[in-house]
């Protein structure tokens, strides 16, 4: 079975002058912020000290600008320009992960049936969700024939009714969601054909600037002037549930500052206010904790896997269900941060989640 990878890949040019690469300038400088010396950064990354500063004098020549700071015994620090760079990058990677994840799972499924005559590849459909990429990491490792296509909730749902997959992810909250988004979820899953898998627990809530120089305690302070805020792309599961909450907290999305600001993953959320680009979003605990934000918790979600039964009896499931039981998995999940893998892998049926996120 083929492996394929995308990542993302930019060039940067000013005026007249001809554009630069950046991946290798990006990793230079991402090891000099850890190591806080040149010389150790360039033996990490297999390059000559010559190297490593001919290729900052040329970034810097290009830019007109300064990438480091010396520092009289403490090392070599980063500028504010270069930092930009770095946190440029870490959102361009958060922003693109599951189209390029997806890209790459149907460019292998491709690749299989074109080359190998493979065609057994069962299609997953998933909002995306970071204890699904620690799955698909697996599922991969293990030559799994799945194919991922990351989409919003209702989207994989629907995906699944019509015959689209075979396997969808979604996540559901627990007590926020109305009776109107639980009846049209519905509309897709049926007490009588299909069942839950469930993946894992997790929370999600606000995810607040390192430190809150804010001082955002509340949904109110959201309206405030002063507070920029960033949301998920319309059509998202996350942005309706905190429509919802807004709602309840009697609160006017148009009176928040950024509310039409919005970005595909949670950790590009994540990544946006910690490039000071924003003061505060909605998101998952995990995507909080890698950007290294304060976390709220607000609303704890269940993620499941809705299957028809018929699939269940499919050696490919079978072999996935063995994964996701495994005491590696569950242990990667629980070390995710907000995620719990105390359920996970039951299977359950239509009736009992909804009732429970009816409750």
């Amino acid at each position: 079975m083929y492996k394929v990878s995308i990542e993302p890949h930019w060039r940067i040019a000013r005026g007249k002058k001809p554009s630069m690469d950046t991946a290798m300038l990006l990793r230079l400088l991402g090891a000099i912020q850890s190591e806080g010396a040149i010389l150790q950064a360039a033996r990490n990354l297999g390059l000559s000290y010559r190297h490593a500063w001919g290729l900052l004098r040329e970034a810097e020549s290009l830019f007109g600008a300064p990438l480091l700071e010396k520092h009289r015994g403490r090392g070599t620090t980063l500028t504010h320009f270069a930092t930009t760079l770095l946190w440029a990058e870490r959102r361009i990677a958060a922003r693109l992960s599951p189209t390029l994840e997806s890209l790459s799972s149907e460019l292998e499924t491709e690749l299989s049936k074109s080359v190998l005559g493979n065609n057994r590849s069962m299609r997953l459909c998933a909002s995306h969700g970071f204890a699904v990429s620690t799955l698909m990491e697996s599922i991969n490792h293990a030559e799994l024939p799945i194919e991922l296509r990351y989409q919003n909730s209702m989207e994989s749902i629907a995906a699944l009714a019509q015959g689209d997959c075979e396997i969808a992810g979604f996540h559901l909250p627990v007590g926020v969601y109305e009776d109107s988004v639980l009846q049209l979820y519905l509309r897709f899953l049926s007490p009588e054909d299909h069942c839950l898998i469930h993946l894992a627990n997790l929370k999600q809530g606000l995810m607040i600037a390192r430190g809150n120089p804010k001082r955002i305690l509340s949904f109110q302070d959201l309206t405030r002037p002063d507070v920029r805020f960033v949301n998920r792309q319309i059509g998202s599961s996350t942005r309706r549930v905190l429509e919802i909450l807004l709602q309840k907290n009697r609160i006017d999305s148009g009176d928040i500052n950024g509310f039409e600001t919005a970005e595909f993953t949670h950790a590009a959320v994540a990544a946006y206010i910690a490039s000071n680009m924003a003061d505060v979003g909605f998101g998952v605990e995990t995507a909080a904790h890698r950007f290294g934000l304060d976390f709220v918790p607000l609303v704890e979600e269940r993620y499941f896997f809705a299957v028809a039964k018929e699939t269940l009896e499919s050696n490919t499931l079978k072999e996935m269900l063995g994964i996701i039981r495994s005491d590696e998995y569950m242990h990667e999940v629980n070390q995710l941060g907000g995620y719990d893998a105390t359920e996970t892998g039951e299977i359950l049926t239509v009736d009992e989640v909804f009732k429970l996120a009816d409750a």
